[in-house]
């Protein structure tokens, strides 16, 4: 298939801030994948996104997690598409509470990196072949503040006593891969940015957020879609640059 329009995939994209990210994408003419686990829950969320009048999106199967998932989805898009403009890693797991660093589980720290990080690793690198067929190369990795190594270390941080090490360092992780990663391609049209959406009302945290899933995509969409002289490398929220 041949198309002037730009492609974009967003991860974990059935709900919450995923489905809002979707939704502003395809509102500006993007074609989107919306990638889900649960290829139920994708049908369920592309009905409710058509009903709203966009046309231009498709579910992919895709658990971060699993390999062969990711190689489908590499291999779908490639077949229809042959490119793929915006890559927007957004699938995260919270993982299971308490998360002291004294007593959490091995097993529990792994299953928060398999999503957090491994997950966004693996899919960045498989979808390089594609994305570097693009004009402009859009990375967004959808981080948090509560992975700031500055602002877990400061008393008057909001939130200095949320200490979850499985959750946190995944996302201290995830920035690191940012910029080791916005570094090797610092001298191509690749932008690659971590985002700070900010306390967003979700299932991840039981809805307790200050923020709505419109209000907090609006900042990734702006980073996935910068034009030539945009930044690479940072770690931004709609405030401007977030502490790594």
């Amino acid at each position: 298939m041949t198309t002037k329009k730009k492609i974009a995939l967003v991860s974990g994209a059935n709900k919450g801030i995923g489905f809002e990210t979707v939704k502003q994408l395809a509102n500006q003419g993007y074609f989107v994948y919306l990638g889900c686990r649960s290829k139920e829950n994708g049908i369920d969320a592309l009905h409710k996104i058509k009903m709203l009048g966009f046309q231009d999106i498709e579910i992919l199967e895709l658990d971060v997690t699993k390999p062969q998932t990711i190689e489908n989805a590499v291999n779908e898009i490639k077949s229809k598409f042959r490119k793929l403009d915006v890559l927007i890693n957004n699938a995260g797991i919270l993982g299971e509470m308490p998360q002291n660093a004294s007593d959490n589980t091995i097993e529990n720290l792994k299953n928060i990196f398999d999503t957090n990080f491994f997950g966004a690793v693996q899919l960045s690198q498989r979808f390089l072949e594609l994305l570097k067929k693009s004009d402009q190369p859009r990375i967004v990795n959808v981080s948090s503040d509560l992975g700031s190594l500055t602002q877990n270390s400061n008393p008057g941080y909001p939130f200095y006593e949320v200490k979850l090490l499985g959750y946190n360092s995944s996302k201290t992780a995830l920035n690191a891969f940012t910029v080791m990663l916005s570094y090797e391609f610092k001298d191509t049209n690749f932008k690659i940015n971590s985002i700070n959406p900010g306390y967003t009302a979700t299932d991840l945290n039981g809805n307790s957020g200050t923020q709505t899933a419109e209000q907090s995509a609006k900042i990734i969409v702006e980073y996935a879609t910068l034009d030539d002289n945009g930044p690479t490398g940072r770690f931004i929220s709609e405030y401007g640059i977030t502490a790594w």
